[in-house]
């Protein structure tokens, strides 16, 4: 015997194909099963990235088909390895230059807090020049994290409200980074 319980439809409007639902939820279903990476990779972290996209770990399978090298075309910023200050300013212009809805995967140790190298030269974290929305622990991570990573990435995607962009706790965010 099965322990599955059937229980009625919840009250809405249904028929024959189709379920009614909210639209926050059908576009963050969309928006996270179709995010577009930006790889920032600069040392180590970049090797297991590159492990993650290939077939044995797959990322496309979880909607990040398609790499893009491009701010302007991407919507997740993914800063892998040790970024140096003299690196700042330049991602920092890319995070401004990726279009809205945008959100930041810092993966590993130097991207998440400097790793071993705590140095004049390194940047102890990138959450210092921009926002991060996930943090990915290791040095380097495995894929397997990269993934999880991942994964949170589309749980914050798919549960955001669509006016949280425009919400005073989130314009408070950016103005503490500089940020219009």
């Amino acid at each position: 015997m099965s322990d599955i319980q059937l229980v009625d439809a919840p009250a809405g409007v249904e028929g024959a194909g189709f379920f009614a639902t909210s639209l926050d939820k059908v576009i963050g279903i969309a928006r996270s099963n179709s995010l577009w990476p930006l790889p920032f990779a600069t040392s180590c972290c970049g090797i297991e990235f590159m492990a993650t996209m290939a077939s044995h770990y797959d990322l496309a399978r979880f909607g990040a088909e398609r790499i893009s090298f491009s701010p302007r075309q991407a919507d997740l910023l993914m800063v892998m390895g040790t970024i140096a200050k003299k690196m700042a300013p330049v991602l920092r212009q890319v995070y401004l230059q990726m279009a809205e809805p945008r959100w930041v995967m810092a993966v590993g140790a130097c991207a998440s807090s400097g790793g071993i190298f705590d140095t004049y030269s390194v940047l102890q974290g990138i959450d210092e020049v921009i926002p991060v929305d996930v943090y990915v622990p290791g040095c380097p991570p495995r894929p397997e994290a990269i993934i999880d990573g991942f994964m949170n990435i589309q749980k914050l995607v798919q549960t955001e409200s669509l006016r949280r962009r425009n919400e005073p706790k989130y314009q408070e965010l950016l103005a503490k980074y500089g940020i219009q």
